[in-house]
C-alpha cells in the first residue's frame, strides 16, 4: 500500500505519544536527504525514560519517517543543513507533532532558547509527497528559515522552497479534508464528474491511496471500477464506509499489518485490509515497526536482485544462444525429413530404371509403397544406375544428418531446459547464500569460470524452504537444483511423496510423511507450493505432478535437478500459499 495520509496519521500518533516533551540531543544528517534525531524523553507516568530515534528520509523515490533503534553515521564533515539545525535545536523540545488534515505532512514544533536566553518556537516540517518531498525548517511566522532540499521558480513555477519565502501547501488540485467531510459534501463531490468510484474517491479527498479508495468501495459492498452515477442508496452504503474509517483514524484505532504473497512483502497497512484478504498478515507492534521491517525486507529482495543481476544475464544470453541454435536444429530435421523419397527413387530406379530412354530427365514410375505413379527427376548425362546411387547417396547423407541433429537437439534442450530452471531459482532466491549455491551450479556446469584456483573455500551449507502443512506435515522444498537433488535423493525417502510443475521449470516439493497415510488437504498445500515455487506462479491455475519418490528416478548424466518418473497422478490447482505455515 502507498505511504498514505492514513500511514501518516498513524505514525503521528504514535510520534506525538512517543516524543512530545521529549529533548533533542544530537542531529545528524548522513545523506543528502537524511536526518535522524536523536531524543531524551523524560519519564512520566505513562512512559518511562528513554532515547528515541527520528528517521526522516525526503528521497524522491522512497521518503519516510518513522521511529528507529538502528543508528547510520554521518559525514566526518556536516552538511550545511545539519549545522544550522544544531545551531537551533540542539537541546530544543518537542511541543508538539502534527499532520494538516490527512494531508502527507507532519508538523515537528520545537520549543528553544536563543543566544539571548529568549524562548522561541520554529518548526521542522517534513513533506512525504513522492518526488516533492522535502524537509523544510521554518519560523514561527511560517517563513523558510532553510530546507533539505531547495526548489528555485526555474524548477517550480507553483512554490518556491528557499531561505526567505513564505511557507505555504500549494493547492495543485483542489480536495476536501475527509475527517470533516458531511454527507451532502461527500455525495456532490464523488458525482460532480464520471468517473470509477475509487478514483473519484482519491481524486477529490486528500490522504487517500488507490488502495485505500478501493477498501472503502469493498467494505460498502460495491465495486471499485463501477461510475460515480450511484444511486441514493449507493451513495449513503458508500458514505457510512467511508465515515467508518475516518473515525477509525479520528479515534486512532489502527491496526499495523504487512502483508506477504508467499515470502515476498506485497503491501502494509495501518488499518486491517478486506483487499488484502487473500494474503497472509503479519501484525506489527507500531507504524514504526511495521514502515521499518517492510522496507528493510523490500530492500533485501531489491538487493537480491540487483546482485543477481549479473548471473541473470548469463542465463539470458546462453538461453538466447540455445534457442536459437536449437530452432536451427528443428529447421535442418525438417529439412532431412524428405530423405525416404530419396530412397524410394533409388529403389524404384533400380526396379524400373531399363525402361527409361537413354537422355530421359524423368521417369513415370509405380510406388509400389502408396500404390501411386510419381515422377522420378533423372539427370539426363547419368544412367539410371548412377541416378539410383546419387538417390541412395543423398538418403544415406540425409539419415546420418538427422541421426546426429536428433542427439545434439536432445543435448541443446535439455540444456534449455537446465538454463530455465537456473532462471526460475534466481526468481525465488531470497538471500545471498542462495545466490552462492547458484553461482556454483553454474560454474560446475560451464556457464562460469572459477576466478581462483587452487583451495576451495569451505561451502556454505544453505537451508531449502521449509513449511508446514494444516495437519503437522513437514513439507520441503529445493531453491535451486542443487538442493532438489539432494532433497529428492538424500532426505526423501522411497514412502514420502514428491511434487513438481508439470512442463515447467520450477522446485522439487517434498512431503515427509513419517510412515503416515496423508491427508488430502496436504496434497493441495503442497501442490500449491509446487505451483508457487515455479515459472507458472503468476498464473491462475497450474497443472501439478505428484507420485511417491520411489517412482522417481536420476538418469544416468542427468544435469542437476532432471529426473523421469513413469508413475503419477495429476492435479490442476492455484499458487496461493498464503495459509501454508512457513518455518524460518
Amino acid at each position: 500500500m502507498a505511504f498514505d495520509g492514513v500511514v501518516i496519521a498513524s505514525i503521528v500518533a504514535e510520534l506525538k505519544r512517543e516524543l512530545v516533551g521529549g529533548r533533542i540531543t544530537k542531529i545528524a544528517q548522513p545523506e543528502n536527504d537524511e536526518l535522524i534525531l536523536t531524543i531524551k524523553i523524560s519519564p512520566r507516568e505513562d512512559r518511562p525514560s528513554a532515547t528515541k530515534r527520528l528517521f526522516i528520509s525526503a528521497d524522491a523515490g522512497l521518503p519516510l519517517i518513522y521511529l528507529t533503534e538502528n543508528n547510520k553515521s554521518g559525514p566526518m564533515t556536516a552538511p550545511g543543513f545539519c549545522m544550522l539545525l544544531r545551531k537551533y535545536l540542539n537541546s530544543g523540545r518537542i511541543i508538539d507533532i502534527s499532520q494538516p488534515g490527512l494531508e502527507r505532512i507532519v508538523h515537528l514544533k520545537i520549543g528553544h532558547l536563543n543566544e539571548m536566553g529568549d524562548y522561541q518556537e520554529k518548526e521542522l516540517v517534513v513533506e512525504i509527497m513522492g518526488k516533492h518531498s522535502n524537509i523544510i525548517f521554518i519560523d514561527s511566522e511560517k517563513m523558510i528559515i532553510d530546507s533539505i532540499k531547495h526548489i528555485s521558480g526555474m524548477v517550480s513555477s507553483v512554490r518556491e522552497v528557499l531561505p526567505g519565502r513564505a511557507y505555504f501547501v500549494p493547492e495543485t488540485t483542489v480536495k476536501a479534508n475527509p475527517l470533516e467531510a458531511d454527507f451532502a459534501e461527500f455525495k456532490a463531490l464523488i458525482s460532480k464528474k464520471a468517473m470509477p468510484l475509487y478514483k473519484s474517491l482519491y481524486s477529490n479527498f486528500t490522504g487517500l491511496s488507490p488502495q485505500m479508495a478501493q477498501e472503502i468501495c469493498l467494505r460498502a459492498g460495491l465495486e471499485g471500477d463501477d461510475s460515480t452515477a450511484a444511486s441514493n442508496d449507493e451513495s449513503e452504503k458508500l458514505f457510512a464506509s467511508f465515515s467508518d474509517i475516518m473515525g477509525q483514524i479520528k479515534n486512532r484505532d489502527f491496526s499495523f499489518n504487512i502483508y506477504y504473497e508467499g515470502s515476498r512483502p506485497y503491501g502494509f497497512s495501518a488499518l486491517k485490509m478486506e483487499i488484502y484478504r487473500d494474503l497472509n498478515a503479519v501484525s506489527c507492534e507500531s507504524a514504526s515497526a511495521m514502515l521499518e521491517h517492510y522496507f528493510l525486507t523490500r530492500n533485501v529482495v531489491n538487493r537480491i536482485r540487483q546482485k543477481s543481476a549479473d548471473l541473470r544475464k548469463i542465463v539470458q544470453t546462453a538461453l538466447e544462444r540455445d534457442r536459437k541454435k536449437y530452432e536451427l536444429q528443428l529447421n535442418q530435421i525438417k529439412d532431412t525429413e524428405k530423405k525416404d523419397r530419396y530412397r524410394i527413387y533409388g529403389e524404384l530406379l533400380n526396379t524400373y530404371g531399363y525402361s527409361a530412354p537413354l537422355g530421359a530427365k524423368n521417369l513415370e514410375a509405380l510406388d509400389y509403397y502408396s500404390g501411386e505413379m510419381i515422377n522420378i527427376p533423372l539427370d539426363p548425362l547419368l544412367s539410371t544406375g548412377e541416378n539410383a546411387k546419387k538417390y541412395f547417396d543423398k538418403y544415406n547423407k540425409l539419415k546420418r544428418t538427422a541421426e546426429a541433429l536428433k542427439e545434439l537437439t536432445q543435448e541443446v534442450r535439455e540444456e534449455i531446459i537446465h538454463l530455465e530452471s537456473i532462471a526460475a531459482s534466481l526468481d525465488i532466491a531470497v538471500h545471498e547464500n542462495d545466490l552462492g549455491e547458484i553461482k556454483e551450479e553454474m560454474i560446475l556446469s560451464g556457464y562460469i569460470k572459477r576466478k581462483y584456483q587452487g583451495k576451495r573455500k569451505e561451502k556454505i551449507k544453505n537451508q531449502p524452504f521449509h513449511y508446514q502443512s494444516s495437519d503437522g506435515f513437514h513439507i520441503y522444498i529445493g531453491k535451486n537444483n542443487i538442493q532438489n537433488d539432494e532433497l529428492t535423493f538424500k532426505l526423501a525417502d522411497g514412502g514420502d511423496w514428491w511434487f513438481h510443475a508439470k512442463g515447467l521449470p520450477g522446485s522439487h516439493v517434498i512431503v515427509k510423511t513419517e510412515g503416515k497415510e496423508l491427508p488430502d488437504l496436504v496434497y493441495e498445500e503442497a501442490a500449491a507450493l509446487a505451483a508457487f515455487y515455479s515459472r507458472g506462479r503468476e498464473q491462475e491455475k497450474v497443472e501439478i505432478d505428484y507420485t511417491e519418490r520411489k517412482n522417481v528416478k536420476k538418469p544416468s548424466g542427468g544435469k542437476p535437478g532432471f529426473v523421469i518418473y513413469y508413475t503419477n497422478y495429476s492435479m490442476v490447482i492455484a499458487p496461493n500459499i498464503d495459509k501454508i505455515k512457513q518455518i524460518l
